[in-house]
């Protein structure tokens, strides 16, 4: 079992779980819609000077979904390479 954090733009929300939705059966998550950060390149805290933001999502996964999971969002950062998509897993023990 893994444990999937994602970190991206809200800008590709949509996208990154309409992709994984579509391609892993029975995807649950659970989903922090509004975080506040700095990655390596810039800061994404909602205000006037920073008006980006990012989200959070977290599922938990079995070895197969977890690879599969890995190349839905890989696709997707080729579509958007500048949204500063992060992607990590964990081992899970239940």
């Amino acid at each position: 079992m893994k444990r999937m954090e994602l970190i991206a733009n809200c800008s590709v929300e949509n996208e990154i779980i309409g992709a994984l939705e579509e391609n892993i059966q029975e995807f649950f998550y659970s989903l922090l819609p509004q975080i506040h950060g700095k990655g390596k390149t810039k800061y994404r805290l909602g205000t006037a000077t920073w008006p980006e933001m990012n989200f959070l999502l977290i599922s938990y996964l079995d070895e197969d979904n977890a690879v599969l999971a890995r190349e839905v969002v890989q696709e997707v950062k080729k579509r958007f390479p500048r949204e500063g998509i992060k992607l990590f897993f964990m081992d899970a023990r239940i």
